[in-house]
């Protein structure tokens, strides 16, 4: 049976995720804790989620609680023929086909969730009901050149990223105009958007730092929906990922011409799996 896994993206994160993993991988929570300079345990564990919810602290707990999981599934037996993640899931799937060390990519990571963390007057809404084409013309209509089209989470779900200020101004006319739901997200910035462009730059000086192995597997970008082609575009196409929409829908499409019959997502939440049931 051909087995592809998805790894979330922030929104999945949940006070208690990882409970049943950290002591079983003691060695990979100590690397972690070394790495981060605190307890990934603690944070996940502790009953106020305030810290989980702020993006620096989101990203690295969710690609170490998606290692973990990863790590348990495979020594259950799982094996993976193809791997996708949904935003920052997709270092957690690049992990996975061994395309860097595990301590590698929580410090890409880290860095990810510090520097897009650091711009401020961003948001993000999820758009219900409404296709790409009716959005963008909403958007002309009222004026809000600088909003994105982010994520692409299927057909009947888009996310819009820009300025809090035009996110709020086109909440009404969006749902006035026929979207089932227009549904602000609790997040600190515009991701996927133009207002991530210089965190994008910071980045790419960072990854310089690293070095990387083809995949040992196909692993789906987020920004060609297709797999990874060379050593070369995973830095690229990381870097580009943080300002560019997530094709979610694109991807999942490509795996199942892939003929992949089993999809199990790696993290907290239920979140791609529910997102399967919506994409042709």
């Amino acid at each position: 049976m051909s087995t592809a896994f998805l790894f979330p993206g922030q929104g999945s994160q949940s006070v208690g995720m990882g409970s049943e993993l950290f002591s079983r991988f003691p060695d990979m929570v100590e690397q972690s804790d070394e790495i981060l300079g605190y307890s990934i345990e603690e944070l996940c564990l502790r009953e106020d989620a305030t810290d989980l919810n702020l993006t620096n602290f989101t990203q690295p707990a969710l690609y170490t609680v998606s290692c973990l999981q990863t790590k348990a599934l495979l020594e259950e037996g799982k094996s993976p023929s193809f791997a996708a993640g949904h935003s920052v899931g997709e270092f957690a799937a690049l992990q996975c086909a061994n395309a860097f060390s595990f301590a590698d990519g929580l410090q890409m990571v880290a860095k990810r969730g510090e520097i897009m963390s650091q711009v401020s007057g961003g948001g993000m809404a999820a758009v219900i009901g409404m296709d790409a084409d009716k959005i963008t013309s909403i958007l002309d209509e009222q004026g809000a050149d600088q909003i994105d089209l982010a994520n692409f989470n299927s057909p009947g779900q888009i996310v819009i990223s820009g300025p809090a200020s035009q996110i709020t101004q086109v909440l009404s006319p969006l749902k006035e105009s026929g979207a089932r739901m227009v549904v602000p997200l609790k997040v600190s910035g515009a991701f996927h958007s133009r207002m991530m462009n210089e965190p994008a730059a910071e980045f790419a000086v960072f990854l310089q730092n690293f070095s990387f192995s083809l995949p040992q597997f196909p692993v789906f970008s987020n920004v060609e929906a297709q797999p990874y082609s060379s050593v070369d575009a995973i830095p690229e196409l990381l870097i580009k990922q943080i300002f560019s929409p997530v094709r979610w829908t694109e991807v999942i499409q490509g795996l199942r011409l892939k003929r992949v019959e089993e999809f199990i997502e790696c993290g907290p939440g239920k979140v791609l799996t529910k997102l399967l049931r919506q994409i042709p």
